[in-house]
């Protein structure tokens, strides 16, 4: 099926079927949808673009390539950057039960990406039986074995914030002072510090430091060495970036990532 407006009121629930898959497409602007939940597991796939998704425990950012996980009748609305791409995973809950019952972030490798385009090219949801329900199956064994973690990100409501924290998603690697991005937005250095502090809980240098090791986790684990998500972070070494992940998590990021939460390559 065509891809659907993001800001549509798509209903999964009444839809029977073990899995529904989706692909959405935003207008040029940045767009957003108002609370709501579903019966149904959900995953958001973000294709293109920049999706972020806002539940009771918090603001999870899901930059390009990316993931999230929604256990079924958990409240969140969403939003994202003009242009976007995404696909929705909707899951019934006997399918879900190996499903983590928080919010996670889900690494999605470049076959399960595949598959959710090719199952949204299909009818909206595949059959319990034949050709589709082995393929719904295929899809539930990619979801359920992909790495998870539970780094998220704090996205400010300020709307001067969301600037400032939009544009370091999407270019992880522009080295603007706190001073630089205050001047950007039109505010005072302290005013913007004292904000992003009361709406994160974060330092600018603390909240970019997440965000660094949130997106480099997801490149690592696709198969990108450190050298690699380094330069492409903005560091000028590897051991600059590993020192600032180091920081922030109380690892390495091979240590990291070797201690339970993925593979790593060690060099290019």
């Amino acid at each position: 099926m065509p891809l659907v407006d993001c800001t549509s009121d798509f209903d999964p629930d009444p839809i029977a079927g073990p899995i529904i898959v989706a692909g959405f497409e935003a207008p040029a602007a940045s767009w957003s949808r108002p609370v709501h939940e579903h019966r149904k597991g959900q995953l958001v796939y973000a294709a293109r673009g920049v999706v972020t998704c806002e539940t009771g425990s918090g603001v999870f950012v899901i930059p390009a390539h990316s993931a999230l996980w929604i256990p079924a009748g958990v409240s969140h609305s969403g939003g994202g950057s003009g242009g976007a791409e995404c696909y929705c995973l909707f899951v019934e809950r006997e399918w879900a039960q190996k499903m983590p019952s928080a919010c996670c972030s889900v690494d999605v490798c470049a076959l399960f990406e595949e598959l959710l385009r090719h199952a949204a090219r299909q009818s909206l949801a595949l059959k319990d039986s034949g050709v589709e329900r082995r393929l719904a199956e295929v899809i539930i064994d990619e979801l359920t074995t992909a790495p998870t973690d539970y780094v998220s990100l704090p996205m400010p409501v300020d709307p001067r914030l969301r600037r400032i924290a939009e544009a370091l998603v999407s270019n992880p690697s522009d080295k603007a002072t706190a001073t630089q991005w205050a001047s950007r937005v039109g505010v005072g250095e302290r005013t913007l510090c004292r904000l992003l502090h009361r709406e994160t809980g974060m330092s600018f240098g603390r909240w970019r430091r997440q965000l660094h090791v949130l997106i480099g986790l997801r490149r690592l684990r696709a198969g990108q060495t450190v050298d690699t998500v380094a330069f492409e972070l903005g560091y000028e070494s590897a051991s600059g970036f590993t020192a600032m992940f180091r920081k922030t998590v109380g690892k390495p990021p091979v240590r990291y990532l070797t201690d339970g939460y993925g593979a790593v390559a060690h060099t290019s």
